[in-house]
């Protein structure tokens, strides 16, 4: 299914929010998706950017996400940590819609970049999907924030990953798309084995459709609406300040410079962005990992659910429930989930009963099945995240944690469990008070 197939069909079911009036890159878009949050929302004119539509919150409900990939909310993860152990290949198309125009001299101040903060270093695309090919490893597909340089530089913030991997390997060809369908952008923000091909993954997510770059072997989405051909460059430029998923901003750096040779879209094109620390953003980075942690605490025991929450930024702590066996399954769990999210600072393990989604369910559990001097598991001088402004800056150290919150299998159960009023959920108040 296309970006656009998608579109149509939350606009058939009264999802998709459309703005009509037009809107302004400078920080009135963000505003307007903002106070939308996690609705998904049509901008049908910008004024600095006539000729394109522009989207967002596309990804930010996890509802919306598991009806794109066809699978129930309770089954999402699963479903993405089986693509991640088996992923397939999708179809080559011959005559793909994205380069239906394309642009030999193009200018990206006439694209509807975006300045979603008042510190921002300049006006971002958010929902760019760099990808790249290695003649060994295969293609890479990843997010990376760009700033706007000029009418042909971006400067890019890249991480020591996979994408970092490949240049140092001799890579410089990139080809960038925007305007991506949910499974192939919850597949770019995959971390997983170098080699995997995350285009691989999202076919194993749903159908996909790949053609050649105009400029390269890279392949791009056949269906996606822009995609932005070039090469990342020797030199390097100030990048940000910008907001990252914590909603605090991030540093300046000395980022690579890409230059953009060539424009390929759709006619008609929608651009895209994804709001920084918003639903989407935190869905897209978080989910990927929590379907990590669930595919390696799955090994050592049956595990119910996992949520990177949002009060922990949908990156730094992470609740899990269990179905537990022994008495040191949430200690064995715990210790799975830091390797599998290193990033992770806090971790709370609980039974099936507590609803993850639910913040009072989780703080009951601790408050009603924790001792800390049993239960309590400290990590000192860890390697941490460097989104975590408490952790030290120059060394990522921090201080990681695992509390189990399960009621000990010796234990009365009875003492534990939430009592119950027979016909609680059935009665209707309604029919009581008038």
């Amino acid at each position: 299914m296309s970006l656009r197939d998608f579109i149509k069909t939350l606009d058939e079911e009264n999802l998709l929010v459309h703005v009509r009036r037009p809107v302004s890159t400078r920080y009135e878009v963000a505003a307007i998706l903002k106070r939308l949050d996690p609705r998904p929302v049509l901008f049908h004119e910008v004024h600095e950017a006539p000729g394109f539509k522009l989207l967002g919150n596309l990804c930010a409900d996890r509802r919306i996400l598991a009806r794109a990939l066809g699978v129930s909310e309770r089954d999402l993860l699963k479903r993405v940590a089986d693509a991640m152990e088996n992923p397939r290949n999708g179809e080559i198309a011959s005559d793909p819609p994205c380069q239906e125009i394309v642009i030999d001299d193009p200018d990206l101040r006439r694209l509807p970049f975006l300045l979603f903060g008042e510190r921002d270093g300049g006006p971002y695309l958010t929902a760019g999907i760099v990808i790249a090919r290695d003649p060994e490893l295969g293609h890479n597909a990843s997010y990376h924030r760009l700033m706007i340089l000029d009418e042909r530089r971006v400067a890019a913030r890249i991480l020591p990953r996979h994408l970092d991997e490949f240049i140092r390997r001799g890579v410089r060809r990139v080809a960038i798309a925007v305007g991506n369908n949910p499974a192939f952008m919850l597949a770019a923000a995959v971390t997983w084995k170098l080699g995997v091909s995350e285009l691989d993954i999202a076919a194993a997510l749903a159908p996909m459709r790949y053609a050649k770059a105009v400029t390269s072997d890279i392949l791009v989405p056949a269906d996606c609406e822009i995609v932005l051909e070039g090469r990342i460059t020797d030199e390097r430029a100030d990048e940000g300040p910008f907001i990252d998923i914590t909603g605090t901003y991030d540093i300046v750096r000395r980022e690579r410079v890409i230059e953009i040779e060539c424009i390929t879209m759709r006619k008609d094109p929608i651009f895209q962005q994804i709001l920084p620390a918003g639903s989407e953003h935190r869905n897209l980075m978080g989910m990927p990992r929590e379907a990590a942690i669930y595919a390696d605490a799955s090994k050592i025991c049956e595990v119910v659910d996992v949520r990177l929450t949002p009060g922990g930024c949908n990156w730094l702590h992470c609740a899990i429930s269990i179905r537990k066996k022994c008495n040191d399954d949430p200690r064995k769990v715990i210790e799975a989930a830091l390797r599998a999210h290193q990033s992770l600072k806090h971790v709370i393990v609980v039974d099936e009963d507590i609803d993850l989604s639910n913040p009072y369910d989780l703080e009951w559990a601790i408050a009603t099945r924790v001792q800390l001097d049993k239960d309590l598991v400290l990590k000192p001088n860890e390697l941490g995240s460097s989104l975590d402004p408490s952790a030290d800056q120059v060394t990522r150290r921090t201080c990681k944690a695992g509390l189990d919150a399960t009621i000990p299998l010796s234990a009365d159960r009875s003492k534990f469990i939430r009592a119950k009023i027979p016909g609680e959920d059935e009665v209707r108040i309604e029919d009581y008070v008038k």
